[in-house]
């Protein structure tokens, strides 16, 4: 049993968004993405999706992307990123999951999940912007309901799941909860250059962007 990671899917079954205007690297990118998926994923994994899933506006709209992510082997953990617009409250994602028979899929909002004896926390992020404040203290808010409930399970280490990189308000969080791993998508192209790498004060950050993992979802353990 073995826990992946990957983001930015960006799936567009009805949306008709194509991603291949943003460069070759995303040209038939969906075949890619299942081929790997199914080659090194199976039943009995777990992969956390960092956000940006599906271009749809509302959720009855992203039941093609959510039937292609559900097909996929695994079990597949979802947190919300800048582009998710269908996003909804919990009660309302998992009706539409359970209406639709979507049984691999679950939602990271506020809550966490176990992987074994590691908890799964996180939230969308933000990035800093004066204008912004409100959303951003509400990120951080979220971030901390998540990582507290999961001390109930006293788990050995937590990963935390971001879409937008850790800005230093949110390191500050990821260290002061002594979160091990902390993963996020949200960059892509000549941005990924200056991702944010490597282990500091105790933290192992790790982009993990679908564009930036050539399409393969990346194993943590």
């Amino acid at each position: 049993m073995s826990l992946f990671a990957i983001s930015d899917l960006h799936l567009s079954f009805k949306a008709n968004k194509p991603m291949d205007v943003f460069g070759g690297r995303w040209e038939n990118y969906i075949e890619t993405l299942s081929n790997n998926w199914n080659k090194n994923v199976r039943d009995e994994d777990t992969v956390v999706l960092c956000g940006d899933n599906s271009w749809a506006t509302y959720l009855e709209d992203a039941d093609l992307d959510f039937e292609f992510i559900n097909s996929l082997p695994g079990k597949k953990i979802l947190s919300k990123g800048k582009h998710d617009y269908w996003w909804t409250t919990q009660k309302k994602m998992n009706e539409f999951c359970v209406d639709n028979n979507f049984n691999t899929i679950s939602f990271l909002q506020n809550n966490y999940y176990m992987y074994n004896d590691i908890a799964i926390c996180g939230t969308r992020g933000w990035m800093p912007d004066a204008k912004d404040e409100k959303i951003f203290n509400r990120e951080l808010e979220r971030l901390a309901i998540s990582l507290n409930a999961a001390k109930i399970s006293k788990p050995r280490e937590i990963i935390v799941a971001l879409h937008y990189p850790p800005e230093n308000a949110f390191r500050k969080v990821l260290e002061n909860f002594g979160v091990s791993h902390c993963i996020y998508g949200h960059l892509h192209g000549n941005a990924q250059k200056n991702a944010l790498s490597g282990t500091i004060n105790g933290v192992k950050y790790l982009l993990v962007s679908c564009d930036y993992l050539q399409f393969n979802p990346f194993k943590l353990y």
